[in-house]
């Protein structure tokens, strides 16, 4: 297999979106990301061959799994749901209530090395795992090529550094609403979309854009406590909205079946609203009616990008 010498890989960036963030010491490179590629679609990363990372992040769910919680390898459920894998690149904060990680090769190293609960396991077969990567002829070539100043590409830090490199270059800009928004496609999205971005960005009514604002629909950095559960004291990220009507259920466990429940929680100023001292101080409720909804229901559905679920750049490389 030969896919080139180290030539730098080039992500399309569309209108609007900054120039993408990628540390010195991981520059993309060709090799690099189809290594990382390959390496995120690979079961045998998987202490019991059952599961890759594609097996919680799949592509035509915008790398999401479908499940309140996502499930390991060995069948433990993790407490979180799986976040969507979309625009990571520009994110400085990657799980749902850890603002320890800062970037994608440390979030990297967390489920392949997790033990309570099991996600990949990688952590029981680190030195079998290792050892297929200096056998099979692809990883072979491909460590060699993504690594060309190591003596010995074949480790789990460069394991990690070109998984990230390959997830940063799962950009999504492709959806109708861009289309409307940045190239002038004033028929891009129905009326009702078009009155849901108003209702959206409207300060003093629903100001959804409060959490989910800028080219990504989302907070980067910033934790909230959204009064989900009376208990709960935690803050967690507030996610991209890019895709996010193929990324149900909602919450950070996947405790809201629909879009237009999610709007009911908002709207009611959370669900335990009253019962919670910690509820962020944007969760203050507003009023909703059953038009209002539908229009913010369109304008979230209209942020889908139907390139991304099909684009086979992101698909199984070992099919």
């Amino acid at each position: 297999m030969v896919v080139g010498s180290a030539q730098p890989y080039r992500v399309a960036l569309p209108r609007g979106f900054p120039a993408l963030p990628v540390p010195a010491d991981n520059p993309l490179t060709v090799p690099k990301v189809e290594l990382g590629r390959r390496l995120f679609y690979d079961k045998r990363m998987s202490l019991n061959g059952k599961a890759s990372c594609a097996t919680c992040h799949r592509q035509q769910l915008a790398f999401t799994d479908g499940r309140a919680r996502a499930v390991g390898a060995t069948g433990d459920e993790h407490p979180r749901s799986a976040m969507s894998l979309v625009n990571l690149a520009y994110d400085t904060a990657f799980n749902w209530s850890d603002p320890t990680v800062h970037s994608l090769e440390e979030q990297a190293m967390r489920p392949m090395m997790s033990a309570r609960p099991v996600e990949l396991g990688l952590n029981t077969i680190e030195a079998e795992f290792l050892q297929v990567t200096r056998t099979d002829p692809v990883y072979r070539e491909l460590f060699v090529l993504a690594f060309p100043g190591e003596h010995d590409p074949h480790t789990l830090a460069c394991v990690a550094k070109a998984i990230a490199s390959f997830e940063r270059t799962i950009v999504t800009a492709g959806s109708a609403y861009d289309r409307f928004r940045y190239d002038r496609g004033g028929n891009a999205i129905s009326e009702a979309a078009k009155r849901g971005e108003i209702l959206f960005f409207l300060d003093g009514g629903p100001s959804c854009f409060r959490c989910h604002g800028g080219f990504n629909f989302s907070d980067a950095a910033e934790f909230h406590n959204t009064a989900l559960n009376a208990g709960d004291v935690r803050k967690f990220k507030a996610p991209t909205l890019r895709n996010i009507a193929l990324t149900g259920p909602y919450m950070h466990d996947g405790s809201v079946a629909t879009l237009a429940e999610v709007l009911d929680h908002y709207a009611a100023g959370g669900r335990a609203g009253k019962g919670n001292p910690a509820k962020d101080k944007l969760m203050h409720g507003f009023t909703m009616t059953p038009l209002n909804r539908a229009d913010l229901v369109a304008f979230l559905e209209s942020l889908t990008d139907e390139e991304l679920i099909r684009d086979p750049k992101f698909g199984d490389p070992w099919r």
